[in-house]
């Protein structure tokens, strides 16, 4: 099977300040960091993309659009599933004091949890107070598939990839811990960003070699590579789509390094007005603002979780 090669490297979805109306398109600059700069307010240029983001053959063409919000790469509509590898780096077992697993250990989210670059990180009253619950944060390389496949091998398991993304598995530890099984415990509703840019294979050629990172209010918490995967993209992909057909639009989280707040004595946990930033190499920075349910932001209104 011939890889996926699209006609942009990076795409972005989007709200344009001509039209009003929701576009895609590939920012003007190429070395922008468009969650960063989103975030600071700095203008951001795009040229259109005729098609939408899981039409392979979608074309740049020289329509030049400015943002005015930043939405998710792929809209909820978009999203077939969203699986999650859990446990899948080796610092982040050790730090656990748990065995590394011997297959992928998966678990799945709602596409009512996602949200995109600049909304609000939702804390329902469901899980407040915050002291209990620690609403924890997870750095997590994330994989967008742009062909149907099932029974893929290892060495072609790459071919089916449409792009990288970056997501932030935001998880409630104590609903984690009272079960064995922990979607609902990370599947609130706008709980979990994704973004800001979906970057393609040909821009990332080996997505073994990424560092990632993780701050909450300008502290650093987790810093790593996905050369500290235990199962690699190949091998994720090859067993999830064993006796199962992975649908274009279907969402891999990869999982997250050492340095969650869990692990920290005392924890460290998100609270009312955190900004956490996400960075992946290669990817960018992906920024939320932490909201508690029921109480004031510090903006007069909390931005809509758009899609």
């Amino acid at each position: 099977m011939a890889p996926i090669r699209t006609s942009w490297n990076r795409l972005i979805r989007f709200i344009a300040k001509e039209t009003g109306l929701v576009h895609i398109g590939e920012p003007v600059d190429p070395d922008l960091d468009v969650g960063l700069a989103y975030h600071e307010n700095r203008p951001i240029y795009a040229y259109e993309i005729v098609g939408s983001t899981l039409d392979l053959v979608a074309e740049v063409s020289n329509v030049i659009l400015t943002v005015e919000e930043l939405l998710t790469p792929l809209s909820r509509e978009e999203v077939g599933t969203v699986r999650c590898a859990g446990l899948n780096f080796r610092g982040h077992a050790a730090e656990l004091k748990m065995p590394r697993p011997q297959v992928p250990i998966l678990f799945f989210k709602p596409k009512s949890s996602l949200i995109g670059p600049g909304a609000h990180i939702m804390v329902p009253k469901a899980a407040q107070p915050v002291e209990l619950h620690l609403p924890d944060f997870e750095v997590e390389l994330t994989v967008v598939i742009g062909k149907s496949c099932k029974n893929v091998s290892e060495s072609e398991a790459l071919d089916y990839v449409l792009g990288y993304t970056i997501a932030n598995d935001t998880s409630f530890r104590h609903h984690q811990m009272m079960v064995s099984q922990w979607g609902f415990s990370k599947g609130f509703d706008d709980t979990t960003p994704f973004g800001p840019c979906l970057v393609s294979t040909t821009a990332i050629p080996d997505p073994q070699s990424l560092r990632l990172t993780s701050s909450v209010n300008g502290k650093t918490y987790q810093s790593s590579t996905t050369a500290d995967h235990i199962f690699t993209i190949r091998q994720t992909i090859s067993w999830l789509s064993q006796g199962t057909t992975l649908e274009p639009g279907s969402i891999i989280l990869t999982g997250t390094p050492e340095g969650i707040g869990f692990s920290y004595t005392p924890p460290v946990f998100l609270r009312h007005n955190d900004e956490v930033r996400m960075f992946i190499e290669g990817l960018g920075t992906l920024i939320n603002t932490v909201s508690e349910e029921g109480k004031e932001t510090q903006t007069e209104t909390v931005p809509e979780a758009r899609l």
